[in-house]
């Protein structure tokens, strides 16, 4: 698309129920290139799934995480134009569209997809409450979809340093570092849909380690700003 070729990657653990609808609605999608499913050590039929629908699979051994499965699918795939998506995502993932072309038309460097709001399925908003507070803590910033994981990249833009978080702190960690680093992050409504964590006791577990994650992140960060401000202080030490 306008000279760009374009990767979609897939980090995928134990999706055998969705991956293949995905894969399908991206098929759909004719300037997409190559859909990279990376699976994350998966023990259900993600693999098979996934290839029967025509996309290619990278294996990971062992369930590694997120970031992780994400870094290796960056170190894979070579083309200009990356775009990672969720792999519950069904048939809406023929939405990723909309966060392909700001990029090839060089309005971005970065998408991030905006999602419609949803009322009463989810939880109570602290871990959103607290990801916008760190944000703007760190950056001075304000940006809505900072926890969203579907995004597109100029893969120009990425590193392997943008990888190195864990758990669900990646894409807020992510998202930090690259408005810090001035990269233009733009965010796209979308019409996606996919899982909602309900409210019941895997969806409250899943919600604490999700706030634990960012909340690490957050300190991380702010120890590395004392530390650099402190060097600035004192440049003899």
């Amino acid at each position: 698309m306008y000279g760009f070729d374009i990767t979609v990657i897939i980090p995928a653990y134990n999706e055998e129920k969705t991956i293949g609808t995905t894969v399908k609605a991206l098929k759909r999608i004719s300037y997409i290139d190559k859909i990279l499913v990376v699976d994350d050590g998966s023990t259900d039929s993600t693999v098979s799934e996934a290839v029967i629908n025509g996309a290619d699979v990278l294996r990971l051994i062992t369930n590694a995480g997120k970031a992780q499965a994400m870094k290796k699918g960056y170190e894979a795939a070579k083309s200009s134009v990356l775009v990672f998506l969720d792999a519950d995502l069904g048939g809406s993932a023929e939405e990723a569209i909309k966060l392909i072309k700001p990029i090839c038309l060089n309005k971005a460097d970065v998408t991030v997809a905006n999602f419609p709001m949803t009322t009463g399925k989810g939880g109570f908003g602290f871990v959103k409450g607290l990801s916008a507070w760190g944000l703007n803590i760190l950056t001075g910033k304000s940006f809505f979809s900072v926890l969203s994981g579907q995004r597109g990249f100029k893969r120009s833009v990425l590193s392997e340093e943008y990888f190195r978080y864990s758990g669900f702190g990646v894409e807020f960690g992510m998202t930090v570092d690259m408005l810090i680093n001035g990269i233009k992050l733009l965010e796209v409504d979308v019409l996606m849909t996919h899982r909602t964590t309900g409210r019941d006791l895997k969806g409250f577990m899943h919600r604490y380690h999700q706030f634990m994650d960012i909340l690490k992140v957050i300190g991380k960060k702010m120890l590395e700003n004392s530390f650099i401000k402190l060097k600035i202080n004192n440049p003899e030490d």
